[in-house]
């Protein structure tokens, strides 16, 4: 038997100042940073709710309790978050179970629906079939009622914007989520979101999930004016570029690394000498304000007061902790940012 988790009670006191950052113009606080529980979170592809304790269960079990001790109190899963699809949900909610039992309404729990999930014409993409059919297997796999937030995970160009949307709107109206959200879906795709629902009467996406991070820019002349401009909220994914912004490229690539092991997206021809030469510039800069590369990353993100939160990913414990101290450091001065984006146009 496993020793019952008791969260600190102090976790809300001890967290840096601004760190519940309000969500566009709506009531929902979200912590400055977000675990992500990915590929991290659902090892085998089989059930964890029938799995006995292992490593990979305890070290899943660590993250979230170190999470939730200090101030992460959302946890962001998909429906194919896997690797199996469905994996990670299943683990999340056997925690939620049998340790976070009491402390539902202290948590944001988020899913996302538009990705492959099962095969034939209805397990994929944005129709009402799929969305809501997702969300009942999502609600199932976590043994929960609800989940805060709700998403549509991509856009579908062949699904019109009217019934994704709509879908969205009738999993709030059911009680099933108390948000609707979208991610992945570019400025004038969320613009026309927007309309839909104002045109409609549909319950409003309240956030956006994209991807954004040092390397990745694509937000900053794109979407951040829309969502701005709509109230939205902003959460993004990949603040690290997939593990770029870490030490641990820095010397070149690993051979444990997920990008010699094909494990995930990056893929080896993107780790160019050029690109080594500016992570250890950026790493220069880093070092300079006492800080690892991966806090760098994250404190310049968050330093834009659009950002809500950013959405971290990790292996174990400590490495949650290290990101947390990110938020500490949002001040840059006005040579540090020079520095950085002279680096970034290189």
């Amino acid at each position: 038997m496993s020793t019952p988790y008791h969260p600190r009670p102090d976790r809300y006191d001890a967290v840096p100042e601004g760190w519940f950052r309000r969500c566009g113009r709506t009531g929902l606080l979200l912590p400055a940073l977000s675990l992500g529980c990915w590929h991290n979170f659902g090892d085998a592809g089989t059930d964890p709710r029938q799995l006995p304790e292992s490593d990979f269960h305890a070290n899943a079990q660590a993250m979230l309790f170190t999470a939730f001790d200090h101030g992460i109190t959302h946890f962001d899963l998909a429906n194919n978050y896997g690797p199996q699809p469905g994996a990670a949900e299943l683990r999340v909610g056997r925690i939620l179970r049998e340790d976070f039992r009491g402390y539902r309404d202290e948590l944001i729990i988020s899913s996302k629906a538009g990705y492959t999930m099962w095969p034939g014409p209805y397990g994929d993409w944005g129709s009402r079939k799929y969305l809501l059919a997702s969300l009942d297997q999502s609600l199932d796999r976590l043994g929960l009622d609800y989940v805060d937030i709700f998403y549509s995970h991509r856009p579908d160009p062949e699904t019109p914007l009217e019934e994704t949307m709509g879908a969205l709107d009738t999993a709030v109206r059911s009680g099933k989520a108390l948000y609707a959200a979208i991610s992945n879906y570019s400025g004038e795709q969320t613009l026309e979101a927007r309309r839909v629902c104002e045109r409609e009467g549909f319950i409003k996406p309240i956030l956006h999930q994209p991807r954004y991070s040092m390397l990745d820019r694509w937000i900053e002349p794109e979407l951040l004016p829309v969502t701005g401009e709509l109230g939205m909220g902003v959460i993004a994914f990949c603040p690290l570029a997939q593990g770029l912004l870490t030490p641990k490229y820095l010397g070149g690539i690993p051979d444990d690394s997920r990008v010699k092991q094909a494990a995930g997206f990056l893929t080896e021809d993107r780790v160019t000498p050029e690109l080594i030469e500016k992570l250890q510039k950026l790493n220069a800069i880093a070092e300079e304000r006492s800080q690892s590369l991966a806090q760098l990353a994250l404190s310049w993100a968050l330093r834009d007061t659009r950002m809500t939160s950013l959405i971290i990913g990790a292996s174990r414990p400590s490495q949650i902790e290290a990101n947390v101290e990110a938020a500490e450091k949002l001040a840059f001065t006005d040579s540090e940012l020079l520095a950085i984006e002279t680096v970034l146009a290189e």
